[in-house]
């Protein structure tokens, strides 16, 4: 299934990276890996929980330098081990609604040949403004870096 939402409420990550799919995999989907490289830093993941399969639900909690913690809670829509990726705020555990559901990430991890993958994170806001925000915040900077850490960590595994 193909999802193309409008172009106002997306932001998209897309990397080649020289690290297979199923390393990669891993650092989305283990919450001790995730510990190491999903806040970029000064920011920092100082808990993480997944149950990866479609309705399960995932809890991350970062910190920032200041001490302040930002939770987020999540379900997984759509799991195709190594290849798609797909959870929500929309929903905090089960199907139960969130007050304030800001956006849906989409991950693919394209096989690029030779132990390379096609990395695309995709951003899909409710409202132009989420959007916005997530734009403000540092979404192209931070997923960025962070991307750079996950690589950096997968390369080890």
């Amino acid at each position: 299934m193909s999802i193309s939402p409008a172009a106002d409420r997306e932001l998209v990550l897309t990397r080649l990276i020289d690290v297979p799919r199923e390393k990669l995999w891993r650092c989305w989907t283990e919450p001790t890996l995730m510990l190491q490289w999903f806040t970029p830093a000064p920011w920092k993941t100082i808990h993480a929980e997944t149950d990866v399969r479609p309705g399960g639900s995932s809890y991350i909690v970062m910190q920032g330098p200041d001490g302040t913690e930002m939770p987020n809670r999540g379900v997984y829509l759509e799991v195709v081990k190594n290849e798609r990726l797909v959870f929500t705020d929309a929903y905090t555990r089960a199907w139960e609604p969130s007050e304030n559901p800001f956006f849906t990430c989409i991950l693919t991890f394209e096989d690029a040949g030779e132990g390379r993958t096609r990395y695309t994170a995709r951003a899909l806001h409710w409202t132009r403004e989420n959007r916005e925000t997530h734009e403000k915040m540092g979404f192209h900077d931070g997923w960025g870096r962070a991307t750079d850490q996950m690589i950096a960590l997968a390369r080890t595994l």
